[in-house]
C-alpha cells in the first residue's frame, strides 16, 4: 500500500466507528438531538482538519489543537451514551497518526483515560475489579496500534523514497536514451556539415538529417516524461521497431546495418520490448561514437523461455575490463534487470564487439 494508502484507512476506521456508534444509539431510542448535533459536529471537524490536510499529519502544532478538540467531543458522546465507547476503536490509530515520534504515546495514554473517565470505568473499579483489567487492557492495544502504526508509515516512507529513487533511474536513462544520443547525432550530422562546407548538397543532406534527429528526439523526450512506450513501439512490432531505428541509424552513419529475426515473433510486456529498442538504440549509439565499425548485424532471438538482442560489430572493439566512463551500459543493465534479464558483452581491441541482452519471456 502507499504512502497515502495507510492514512485513508485510519480514516475509514474513524468513520466506521463514529458511523456505528450512531446508528447504534438511534435504533435504541438513545440519539437526542444534542449526541446527534455533536455526532455531526465530530465527523465535519475530523474531514476538514484531519482527513483534508495530509501535509499537516505528525506536527505537533496545529494537530494536537484538532486532537484534542476530537477529545473533547469524544469524551461528550461517550458521557451521553454508552454506545460510543466503541470510538476508542476508531480513534485509537488517531493519536499515531496526528502527533509527531513519543507524542503520540502520550496522546494514546490521554485517549484511552478520558473514555474510561468518561463511560465511569474507573469509578466503577472499587466495584468490579475486573473494569480495571479492560482499562489496562485496552491501553495495552493502543500501545500495540501505535507500534503497528509507526512501522506501517515508516514501511510507507520507505516505499516512497525508493520509488522516487527508481523513478529517478528510470527518467536517467530516459533522457540518456533520448536526449543525449540524439544531441550526439545532431552534433555528428552538423560537424559533418561544417567539413563539406564547399559541397552545398551535402550540406543540405546533413543538416536535414540533423533536423531529423532534432524532432525524433523531442518526440521521444515528451514520451519520456510521460512514461509511455517508445515512439516506434507505438506503431510498428519490435522487429519492424528495430529495423526503422537501423535504417535511420544507417542513413545517418552511412555504416549499413541489418536486422534479422530468428524464430516466431511474438508480442512481450510492454518494459521487455522497450528495453530491447533502447538497447538497440544504444549499442548503435557506441558503435557511431567508438567502433568505427564497416558494418552492423541486430539479431532478434525468440526462443521458448527468453527472447535475446544481439548486437555485432565488426569495428575496433576494446577492454569489457577497463573502467567504463560512460552511463550507456549501466542504464542497460538497470533496464534490463528491471525485467529479469542480463546485458553481457564481449570484445577485445581490434576483432569488433558482441553486446548481447537477454529477457525473459515465460
Amino acid at each position: 500500500m502507499d504512502e497515502a494508502g495507510w492514512p485513508r484507512v485510519f480514516h475509514l476506521l474513524f468513520y466506521t466507528c463514529l458511523g456505528m456508534a450512531a446508528t447504534i444509539a438511534a435504533m435504541e431510542g438513545d440519539l437526542d438531538p444534542v449526541a446527534l448535533a455533536l455526532t455531526v459536529v465530530m465527523a465535519c471537524w475530523y474531514a476538514f482538519f484531519v482527513a483534508r490536510r495530509p501535509a499537516l499529519l505528525e506536527r505537533l502544532n496545529p494537530m494536537a489543537w484538532h486532537f484534542l478538540v476530537l477529545l473533547g467531543l469524544n469524551f461528550a458522546l461517550v458521557s451521553r451514551n454508552d454506545g460510543y465507547d466503541m470510538m476508542l476503536y476508531g480513534m485509537v490509530a488517531l493519536p499515531y497518526l496526528l502527533l509527531p515520534g513519543r507524542w503520540g504515546y502520550v496522546g494514546a495514554v490521554v485517549l484511552v483515560l478520558t473514555s474510561a473517565v468518561a463511560g465511569g470505568a474507573l469509578t466503577a473499579v472499587p466495584e468490579d475489579p475486573a473494569v480495571l483489567a479492560f482499562v489496562v487492557g485496552s491501553g495495552a492495544l493502543s500501545i500495540i496500534m501505535g507500534l503497528f502504526t509507526q512501522d506501517l508509515m515508516r514501511h510507507s516512507e520507505q516505499n516512497r523514497v525508493v520509488g522516487a529513487l527508481e523513478e529517478r533511474a528510470r527518467l536517467a536513462r530516459e533522457i540518456h536514451d533520448t536526449l543525449a544520443q540524439g544531441f550526439s547525432g545532431i552534433i555528428a550530422q552538423l560537424e559533418a556539415a561544417e567539413q563539406g562546407i564547399g559541397d552545398p548538397e551535402a550540406v543540405r543532406k546533413r543538416i536535414l538529417l540533423a533536423k531529423g534527429l532534432a524532432r525524433d528526439s523531442l518526440k521521444e523526450a515528451r514520451r519520456s516524461v510521460d512514461a509511455l512506450r517508445p515512439e516506434p513501439l507505438e506503431r510498428a512490432t519490435l522487429d519492424q521497431a528495430l529495423a526503422g531505428v537501423a535504417e535511420r541509424w544507417s542513413a545517418a552513419t552511412g555504416v549499413p546495418a541489418s536486422v534479422s529475426v530468428d524464430g516466431e515473433s511474438r508480442r512481450l510486456p510492454e518494459e521487455a520490448e522497450a528495453t530491447l529498442l533502447r538497447a538497440a538504440q544504444e549499442g548503435l549509439a557506441n558503435v557511431a561514437r567508438h567502433a568505427r565499425a564497416g558494418r552492423v548485424v541486430l539479431t532478434l532471438s525468440y526462443m521458448d523461455e527468453e527472447v535475446t538482442l544481439d548486437v555485432l560489430d565488426d569495428g575496433s572493439g576494446f577492454d569489457p575490463d577497463a573502467p567504463a566512463r560512460g552511463y550507456g551500459l549501466v542504464a542497460m543493465r538497470e533496464r534490463a534487470a528491471r525485467s529479469g534479464g542480463t546485458v553481457t558483452v564481449e570484445s577485445a581491441p581490434g576483432e569488433g564487439t558482441a553486446l548481447c541482452v537477454s529477457i525473459p519471456s515465460a
